[in-house]
């Protein structure tokens, strides 16, 4: 089985909600997702998600905090997710290769149809947030 090796960026907004794209192309087409996308040889797991982010919607990130690292075995591939929450360093951005976004409280995640591989993600998220409340 193929083993691929990504980097996704979970966003926060300025209210702590998350943005969710949905892929515009390919096997997974009108799945929800976090972005990101494969990491190059010699490319760090910051370098990457930096870069993917600035070709996905031609934004700057502070990938701030490193959330953890989820596997997913796929009919086809197995998955190597590396989580970053992250923030826009600017208000601007675009949907260079996703064909719709939205920002979703972290309470309403379960009702986006996330990908299997993004729906591992959620746990961290909600481990995060619920140490940040303490």
């Amino acid at each position: 089985m193929k083993n691929i090796e990504v980097c996704a960026a979970i966003i926060l907004n300025d209210k702590n909600e998350i943005l969710a794209v949905e892929r515009g192309y390919g096997e997974f087409k009108d799945w929800w997702e976090f972005p990101g996308g494969k990491i190059e040889k010699n490319e760090t797991k910051e370098e990457c998600i930096k870069r993917e982010i600035q070709e996905e919607m031609s934004a700057d990130i502070d990938p701030f905090h490193f959330l953890g690292t989820i596997e997913h075995d796929y009919p086809t591939f197995h998955l190597t997710m590396h989580c970053f929450l992250a923030r826009f360093l600017s208000k601007n951005f675009n949907l260079n290769e996703h064909e719709d976004k939205k920002f979703v409280n972290i309470n309403e995640l379960d009702k986006v149809d996330f990908l299997p591989a993004d729906v591992k993600v959620l746990p961290l998220i909600r481990e995060y947030f619920s140490t940040q409340q303490e």
